[in-house]
């Protein structure tokens, strides 16, 4: 009978043991999935960008219409358009669709927000896609840039094809440059 009066469950230091092992389990698994994270947005900013290089190349083959792609980048944010014109005549408004002016016709913008930790740079200011000779001018880099220091690269070539790749490795899907 000397079983049944015995008291079950968790004592208080038994408790607070296992919410601080948690604790600290927890702790130490955060900075390890902020940079999986990081990683995953870089990867996804990168793979949308190569897919629009060769979306405006393909458009402008199909309109028979030169098309442009332009980079923009306002203090913390970037985006890019993809629009009919001169370099000048799109740029990225806050949020929503770009602002175009004199007929230039705005086909597709992408805002990368601050909040997203992906940064974008360009030696570039336009690309122009001619379907008349399949060609684009001029020749550019592209750098998407995570907030650890990691990068994918972007090369657009004069015949408008597009490699991406990663210096030494460091985002897993793309190759070493």
């Amino acid at each position: 009978m000397g079983d049944l009066s015995r008291q079950r469950g968790f004592t208080l230091i038994e408790a607070c043991i296992v919410i601080a092992v948690t604790a600290l389990v927890t702790g130490a698994a955060v900075p390890g999935l902020q940079a999986v994270l990081e990683g995953r947005r870089l990867s996804g900013a990168a793979t949308l960008l190569a897919t629009d290089i060769q979306y405006v190349r393909t458009e402008a083959l199909a309109r028979n219409r030169p098309l442009r792609l332009s980079f923009h980048a306002d203090g913390d944010s970037a985006c890019y358009v993809i629009h009919t014109g001169t370099a000048a005549q799109c740029t990225c408004a806050t949020e929503g669709a770009a602002l175009c002016s004199e007929g230039a016709e705005q086909i597709k913008t992408v805002h990368l927000p601050a909040s997203e930790r992906v940064g974008l740079q360009a030696n570039v200011a336009s690309v122009l896609f001619d379907p008349l000779h399949c060609t684009s001018t001029p020749a550019g880099t592209l750098r998407e840039i995570g907030t650890q220091g990691r990068e994918v690269r972007h090369v657009i070539n004069i015949m408008g094809r597009v490699r991406s790749c990663s210096p030494q490795g460091a985002m897993p899907g793309f190759k070493a440059c």
